[in-house]
């Protein structure tokens, strides 16, 4: 499979686990979806928030890329997040409502796409200032896997809860061969 295509199945695999994340989290009261539980981002809520936090900060640095102007136009134009753990939006119907947009985007920019994109590099500064230039394929990668790091996080957070997420594995939308 090509490096664009396992992209594309990414993100498909991405927009499915976010659809099921935030179903299992609406069964949470308001309460527990705020309840610091010692996690990075420390509640449901916080974390979710950082997920979506971190993709705006990368689509952002990734609409530079010529290839992606268009595609990214919705996210170019949010405000850059002021931290990582900046709470975007208090309320879980209205963080699920970006949480869709975005995670559309995102489909939709990586069918847009080229095998020939993916073999340059961009230039981003880190939320320090620090100047980075790296290669545009692997930075893709770490936006997807960023997503899944956090993800498991919630999963976990909503098991202590005796909330059972359901099937997580990528394997389940990888088509035969």
């Amino acid at each position: 499979m090509s490096m664009l295509n396992q992209f594309r199945l990414f993100a498909d695999y991405n927009r499915l686990m976010n659809v099921r994340l935030y179903d299992a989290a609406s069964r949470l009261s308001d309460s527990d979806l705020r309840r610091d539980r010692g996690a990075f981002f420390k509640s449901v809520l916080g974390t979710l928030n950082h997920i979506l936090v971190g993709d705006i900060i990368w689509l952002k640095r990734f609409s530079g890329h010529p290839s992606s102007e268009k595609a990214l136009g919705h996210v170019a134009r949010l405000d850059r997040p002021g931290s990582l753990d900046a709470v975007l939006f208090d309320d879980l119907g209205a963080l699920r409502e970006e949480r869709l947009k975005v995670d559309d985007v995102i489909v939709g920019w990586i069918h847009s796409l080229s095998e020939e994109d993916l073999k340059g590099s961009i230039a981003y500064e880190s939320m320090a200032g620090v100047s980075y230039r790296k290669p545009f394929a692997s930075l893709i990668s770490h936006l997807f896997l960023h997503q899944v790091h956090h993800r498991g996080q919630v999963t976990t957070l909503l098991s202590q809860s005796c909330v059972d997420f359901g099937e997580t594995d990528l394997i389940e939308i990888i088509p035969e061969s």
